[in-house]
């Protein structure tokens, strides 16, 4: 082919196999079915259908109330007793009222079941950042639930059908949502109102409290529904307080293509951030007053790296609504759930429903039957209930002086912290010494954080079972009822300071944890250091265990548990005291509970720098074509620490556990050289399975019991501005039983890497593709120009892709113009190398798919131009033969339509016709409709510049330029930035066509991504009824206008825009210069927007340079007509 003899620079090459291989890899992996471990929930729903008021502003949505059970009811009966706490449920992008079901099932099984039953693992407090400067110091455990007690009230679900409409692809629909929840809320307030007053009449009882807020629960865009429902001007003061989301999006739409979505986001935001800062006076000065969002408290639960469609990062709270109000956690990472989900499976995930249903009861107050009214209250029975107290086990969050208290009073002057200096006073003499230097005399163990209630049964020790551990190492292989001691001293002497214990056994029923200042020699001394010692059982931490390993053989010995808790002392805890001892309860059943069918208890005084590897960036890349390994040799810390430079979200990890060693050389059963299925069999009766922890600071905690195989990824970015903690780092933490060797296999999965980069950054390579072909379709401005030949988009992607310039120009100068605005802005930097490293991969990428699409573009219209013209030439062969007449007298008769007015009309004015035609249906109908309107003139336009190319390429043109050679270009000789020299003879008219088919391309590939970015709103608005159609919003129909007038008024570009005199720009002048410099500018715009999620703010750089142009080309129009010189045109003749 003519069009495309002219060889790929490596560049080009390189870019479409990098595009092709992420694209390929990424949808392969993607596309791999996934295990999902929830479980199924049931439910026997009815929905009983809420009257609308009379000031309903649509007709087409509908309110209903949720009832669960499979008997019939009276409809208007039940609506008379509405008396619970209201929840609305929101459903999101497509979603159905009906996905209320799964968590208003469970919830009315977990309020006529009671809570959960009483655990005695530690649960989450509030960091330094959640704590605030709020008086509240904790949330004490007598305002939560016991397994006794019945809650307070129960819920009431209502939910919404939005009919299934695409919220997600459209911002018109986003908004008319809104504004109907609004009225939805409205409309349940005045609901339980009426209620109330039809129940008083019936049985003069006015002392229920009526409900003044609403708990709102939207799942994917439903969640930012009801964000954007608190700040909506129509709402009610004080209607919502609280609000849970389920997989939603909040920084961004999940595809932020459309403008109107885009801007409403942010305004949605914007508000949101001023809503928590006190609005100042006249003069200036913050008032005493709360802030409008003050009470509003904010939970976002993301699924983790199995939904494909919501990411966390999206999902986060953070910069929009602060710490002490609101909490962001993922699924994985939750109490009781410890899975990551898919998209829509976190609305039907028993473990995730229930857990979340329970929680949602926790928050109604005893008292008033309705939520509390302190947001931090409720925000810590949310910490409380939903996070793991893991990341401030292991000092990944950071701690504050709240915890979850027991039996003290919220004051400040009663808080009991337990700090290494408290716990040193403990151990000196009971005194806890305050502010004002008086002492307060603890009670005991009871009175600090840790300790297990009193009502907990357990069977006092005798000494004569007490055991003398020398070791480091202790190891529990049965309930023996035995309390077993360790020396802190003797061991922080050896420099193994830090303690760890691993175990299946329940905290306060099955163990017990304290420290000691000192041993007693007799019963007496004892019992006089229980004032002394510091119990800290209730320190441990939850984790998930596995599957129960299974009986080798009946009567046989059992494989070792999965761990169920750990118990993490720092030095500094340990700090103070002489002893520690382990206590284990009795075989029997323990407060009327069987014990486990087999026990595990293994602690360890270990020193953390053993346990601790640093992975560099460099080990982490070259194990991505070499399994990288390492050996945990025997008597190893119980805590592996390793740490991955690079985010585990940018570059996943297969990481495989095996056991190679037991100690089991040494024993007479075992064989010289067992096999490698009998090792393993036989460690597994010694040793514990490993238990892997990952935590990644955006992301959170990810657990994977009894791990011997898996691929960990974490869903986050560190490439992404704005990180959370601004760290680049993964944690992965291996707890491993002491006694066994292991052989620890890693390697980088590329196929994960490049379906994480498909997931983490599509949004920055759809803008930066825009910004590629701007860069392109400078090089063509530049060159008409220069009064040189335009190149093809093609060509000018190779050009853009040359090594090490101008790729390094366009590559890495747009970061540098965005590090110098973030260093001015607001923005978190992100870490520098892994930044620049994912943002010019995004820059290959876009520029492989610039030229795969060009490649496709030239070759569809290459062979539609060779057919034309192919029976063009036959058919003047045939014109005179006898078996063409028919066709003939077909063509006589379609060419009568010619002479019809409107026929005419369209012929002789066409640009006037595609102007007029496309912003009717931008303005009226559709944006998208419009520019499939301009699209299409721009293809007929192509296809007849390259048809004329290929029948007249040989006809001569007397002269290229209008002005003389030289004049403005002085100076420049030979090849000028890759165009070709201006010294060249005349072309040929079929040569000037073809410069007309590549500019006219470049307008083609720039309009074809701007109607592509607009058709899921497309979508969404052909998919409602056709009387519930509306106008689209202003801003796409007035940002679509502009990219017509650039189509239609780029697309004749023979006018110079002289914007420069005389000025130097990277050593090239810029005389003449037009709207080279307007592209190229508008290049760097949508990438830096790329960088910062926005790929809808592409449209603003496009429709300003329609607007511009549009300006330009009228002003030249006035001074041709005035007779006047200056604009430089470029011309030529048809011969």
């Amino acid at each position: 082919m003519g069009l495309m003899s002219r060889s790929f620079r490596i560049g080009v090459v390189v870019s479409i196999v990098v595009a092709g291989w992420i694209l390929g890899s990424g949808l392969v992996w993607l596309l791999t079915p996934v295990p999902n471990g929830c479980n199924m929930t049931f439910m026997y729903p009815t929905y009983i259908p809420i009257s609308p008021p009379l000031n309903m502003t649509s007709n087409r949505y509908a309110i209903y109330l949720y009832h669960e059970g499979w008997k019939k009811i009276d409809n208007e009966l039940h609506l008379l007793k509405l008396s619970g706490v209201p929840v609305l449920f929101i459903p999101g992008n497509g979603g159905s009222y009906k996905q209320v079901r799964s968590i208003a099932a469970e919830s009315d099984r977990a309020y006529y079941g009671g809570p959960f039953e009483e655990s005695f693992f530690q649960q989450a407090g509030f960091t330094s950042q959640e704590a605030g400067s709020s008086s509240l110091g904790g949330l004490r455990k007598d305002v939560l639930y016991t397994a006794q007690e019945q809650y307070a009230n129960k819920l009431d679900w209502f939910t919404v059908d939005l009919e299934g409409e695409h919220s997600a692809m459209d911002g018109r629909i986003l908004e008319e949502h809104t504004d109907y929840v609004v009225q939805a809320i409205n409309r349940i307030l005045d609901r339980y109102k009426e209620s109330m007053e039809a129940r008083s009449i019936q049985t003069k009882d006015t002392g229920e409290f009526l409900p003044k807020s609403v708990i709102l629960v939207g799942h994917s865009m439903g969640g930012f529904v009801a964000r954007a429902a608190v700040v909506h001007p129509q709402l009610r003061k004080g209607a919502v307080e609280t609000i849970v989301t389920l997989s939603s999006p909040h920084l961004l739409a999940p595809l932020p293509l459309q403008p109107s979505l885009g801007h409403f986001f942010t305004r949605v935001n914007d508000a949101w951030r001023k809503g928590y800062e006190t609005p100042p006076t006249r003069t200036g000065r913050k008032r005493n007053t709360e802030p409008p969002l003050g009470r509003v408290v904010v939970v976002s639960v993301f699924g983790g790296t199995q939904d494909y469609q919501v990411r966390s990062r999206f999902a986060s709270l953070e910069g929009i609504v602060p710490p002490t109000h609101g909490l962001t956690i993922g699924a994985p990472g939750m109490l009781n759930v410890w899975l990551s989900m898919e998209h829509q499976s976190i609305l039907w995930c028993n473990q995730l429903v229930v857990q979340v249903a329970h929680t949602l009861l926790q928050l109604v107050d005893k008292k008033t039957g309705q939520p509390f009214d302190h947001p931090q209250m409720r925000l810590a029975v949310f910490v409380a209930k939903l996070r793991s107290a893991l990341p401030q086990v292991f000092g990944w969050l950071p701690s504050s002086s709240s915890q979850l208290l027991d039996g003290l009073d919220d004051t400040n002057e009663n808080r009991v912290q337990t700090t290494g200096e408290q716990r040193r006073l403990v151990a000196e003499g009971g005194k806890l010494v305050k502010g004002d230097g008086t002492s307060k005399l603890t009670e005991g163990a009871e009175n600090i954080a840790f300790s297990c209630p009193k009502s907990t049964r357990w069977i006092v020790e005798s000494k004569e079972k007490d055991l003398e551990v020398e070791q480091p190492t202790v190891t529990v292989l049965a309930m023996d009822g035995r309390r077993r001691w360790m020396d802190i001293q003797r061991m922080a002497a050896k420099g193994k300071s830090w303690f760890t214990l691993v175990t299946n056994l329940a905290p306060c029923t099955g163990v017990r944890v304290h420290l000691w200042p000192e041993k007693a020699k007799n019963a007496e001394g004892e019992k006089a250091l229980n004032q002394r010692l510091l119990e800290v059982t209730m320190k441990m931490a939850q984790i998930p265990a596995g599957p129960s390993q299974a009986q080798i053989e009946p009567g046989g010995q059992t494989e070792q548990p999965p761990p169920s808790g750990v118990l993490h002392l720092s030095a500094l805890d340990l700090q103070g005291f002489r002893y520690l001892t382990i206590s284990v309860a009795p075989r029997p059943t323990v407060s009327g509970r069987p014990p486990p069918a087999a026990s595990m208890a293994v602690g360890q005084f270990y020193n953390p720098k053993d346990g601790k590897t640093v992975f560099s960036p460099w080990w982490l890349l070259s194990s991505t074509y070499k399994q990288q390994g390492l050996i945990i040799k025997e008597n190893h810390p119980i805590v592996a620490d390793f740490s991955m430079a690079v985010s585990l979200g940018t570059l996943p990890m297969s990481l495989e556990i095996n056991t190679t060693s037991c100690g089991s050389t040494d024993s007479v059963l075992a064989k010289s050289k067992p096999t490698e299925s009998e090792l393993m069999s036989l460690c597994k009766l010694r040793c514990f399975p490993p238990v892997v922890l990952v935590w990644d600071p955006p992301s959170g905690l990810e657990v994977f019991p009894n791990l011997y195989h898996e691929t960990i990824s974490v869903d986050s970015s560190p490439a992404i501005w704005g990180s959370r903690y601004g760290s680049e780092k993964t944690t992965v933490l291996l707890l491993v039983d002491p006694h066994c060797e292991y052989r620890v296999s890693m390697k980088v999965s590329l196929f994960a890497a490049a379906s994480r980069f498909l997931l983490m950054h599509s949004l920055q390579v759809a803008a930066v593709t825009v910004a590629v072909l701007f860069f392109a379709m400078m090089r063509q401005a530049r060159a008409w120009e220069l009064d040189a030949p335009v190149p093809s988009v093609l060509n000018c992607v190779e050009s853009n892709m040359m090594f090490p310039f101008p790729f390094i120009t366009f590559a890495l100068g747009p970061l540098a113009v965005y590090v110098m605005l973030t260093v001015f802005g607001t923005h978190v930097v992100p870490p520098l190398l892994s930044f620049v490293a994912v943002s010019s991969f995004c820059y290959i990428f876009a520029n492989g798919a610039i030229a795969v699409l060009a490649i496709c573009s030239m070759t569809v219209f290459y062979t539609a131009a060779s057919l034309q013209v192919f029976l063009k030439i036959r058919w003047q062969s045939w014109e005179g033969r006898w078996h063409t007449r028919g066709l003939r007298w077909l063509l006589t008769c379609m060419s009568g339509c010619s002479t019809l007015q409107v026929v005419r009309t369209v012929r002789a004015k066409p640009t006037l016709t595609v102007a007029v035609v496309a912003t009717v249906l931008v303005y009226l109908v559709h944006p998208a409709l419009g520019l499939i309107i301009l699209l299409l003139a721009h293809a007929w336009s192509c296809h007849g510049a390259l048809c004329s190319h290929r029948q007249q390429k040989n006809l001569p043109r007397p002269s290229k330029r209008g002005n003389s050679p030289g004049k403005g270009v002085e100076g420049w000789k030979g090849q000028v930035d890759g165009f070709p020299s201006l010294e060249s003879s005349g072309t040929t008219f079929g040569e000037t066509q073809l410069e007309v088919f590549h500019q006219r391309q470049g307008l083609l590939l720039l309009h074809l991504l701007a109607t592509i970015m607009f058709m899921p709103s497309l979508v969404a608005w052909i998919q409602r009824p056709g009387m519930d159609r509306t106008l689209p919003s202003f801003v796409d129909s007035f940002l679509s206008f502009g990219l017509i007038l650039h189509g239609l008024y780029a697309s004749n570009s023979d006018a110079n825009i002289s914007l420069f005199s005389k000025l130097r720009l990277t050593g090239l002048p810029l005389e003449y210069a037009g709207l080279s410099v307007f592209y190229a500018v508008a290049g760097i715009y949508c990438y830096i927007s790329g960088l910062a999620l926005a790929p809808y703010r592409a449209f603003h750089a496009m429709a300003v340079i329609g607007y511009i142009t549009t300006v330009y080309r009228l002003r030249e129009k006035g001074v041709r007509g005035k007779g006047e010189l200056g604009v430089r045109r470029r011309h030529y003749h048809r011969h």
